[in-house]
């Protein structure tokens, strides 16, 4: 009788990536509703917020007109001269045209094309640490290295341009940043994101900036981009965006790169024909829409969200061991944690407290999920409706208090 022999399977890029701890912690919370178990939502950065009249109308004005066939791969030509009109006067970016602008399927894949377009086996990406946690992923997948670079508490989780071009190594491609700042809130200032471009051309390094919480950036802080601050070094930049947060719109799943490099007009509609061949053709008219129609719902969303925030910042006030930070933009609250806090509750770490709070029904992602730099913390989220995040903060001080 012949003898089977089973072949070691060969390891690939994508065996280096998880299912991640959040969604783990987000299955969980499901399983507890369905049955029948009340849970607080404060794991998932889903907009509360349902689509905008305006933008649901286009998406069905669309399908009666039969919008419905194959589109250009690179986006409906509508959409991206709206959306380089967009980027030239909201965010400065004077000279992109629409041969500029691509479509793609929401800003992780945009993530995911971009480092698809400018990374080689072994080549390193700075990023932050913390970082949400499908950064350092796609990089992965691209065959590439992540590179944290840790964030503090004593400089309000702002990237610190020193250790930036400490980590340069020979190997390094790519400088990450994200500002507004998934998970910490954190908001970069003009001199810190100047200090990082010029960081990136003094070493002749790309610049990849992550800007999709643009619009959520509360009072006094402002957003900027930072391939407005250096023109001159604007084909090495590369700014991605989205539609899910700033217009809630995150299942619809609509973002877009802007990249003036030649070399990547020529990557990057390869990398899309091979993967989406174009993105939803209702969607991008419904993004048509939301960039070039009433913008007073985003003013709106985040005056909601500011209220959210101050919710859970009220809860967690004087609870010993337990040190939230303000956030400055998006709609997370990052919050360090005392070793004391553990033994008070019983728990081992972060991690363990994030099972503790899910089996009571509250989501939280612990800062495992987001680097090695911040295991002593854990990210709620405020982007769940405000009734939830007012009886889910109550149930959160319930828990962590004396």
């Amino acid at each position: 009788m012949s003898e089977s022999i089973t072949a070691s399977p060969t390891t690939l890029p994508v065996d280096q990536i998880s299912l991640g701890k959040i969604v783990q912690i987000r299955e969980q919370l499901l399983q507890a509703q369905a049955a029948g178990r009340r849970v607080y939502r404060l794991e998932s950065g889903d907009p509360s917020f349902s689509l905008a009249p305006h933008v649901l109308e286009a998406v069905k004005r669309a399908a009666d007109e039969g919008k419905t066939h194959y589109i250009p791969n690179n986006g409906i030509p509508e959409l991206r001269r709206a959306l380089a009109d967009k980027v030239r006067h909201k965010n400065g970016l004077v000279e992109v045209t629409a041969e500029d602008i691509y479509l793609t399927n929401g800003a992780m894949h945009a993530l995911f094309v971009t480092f698809a377009a400018l990374l080689g086996p072994g080549d390193e990406v700075i990023i932050p640490d913390p970082m949400w946690t499908e950064v350092a992923e796609n990089i992965r997948l691209a065959g590439g290295t992540p590179v944290g670079v840790p964030l503090h508490a004593a400089r309000a989780f702002e990237y610190d341009p020193e250790e930036i071009e400490r980590a340069i190594t020979p190997r390094t491609t790519v400088l990450f940043l994200n500002t507004p700042h998934n998970p910490t809130g954190a908001v970069l200032s003009r001199e810190t994101l100047l200090a990082i471009a010029e960081i990136a051309q003094r070493h002749g390094l790309w610049l990849v900036a992550d800007e999709a919480y643009e619009d959520i950036v509360y009072a006094p802080y402002r957003h900027h981009s930072v391939a407005a601050l250096l023109p001159d070094y604007a084909e090495r930049i590369v700014s991605v965006y989205s539609f899910s947060k700033s217009h809630a719109m995150p299942g619809l799943r609509t973002g877009y790169v802007v990249a003036r490099s030649p070399l990547l007009h020529e990557r990057i509609p390869k990398i899309l024909r091979c993967t989406i061949n174009g993105v939803n053709s209702l969607a991008q008219w419904g993004a048509l829409a939301a960039v070039s129609g009433d913008q007073s719902r985003l003013s709106e969303m985040r005056d909601e969200y500011a209220r959210r925030r101050d919710i859970m910042l009220r809860a967690l006030d004087g609870i010993d061991g337990v040190r939230p930070f303000r956030p400055h933009g998006a709609f997370y609250l990052w919050v360090e944690l005392d070793r004391a806090l553990y033994t008070r509750l019983g728990v081992a770490d972060a991690d363990a407290l994030s099972e503790r709070l899910a089996a009571e029904g509250i989501g939280s992602a612990p800062g495992s999920a987001f680097g090695q730099s911040c295991l002593d913390a854990i990210r709620f989220s405020f982007s769940a409706d405000t009734e939830m995040v007012r009886a889910g903060a109550g149930a959160l001080r319930a828990v962590l208090r004396p």
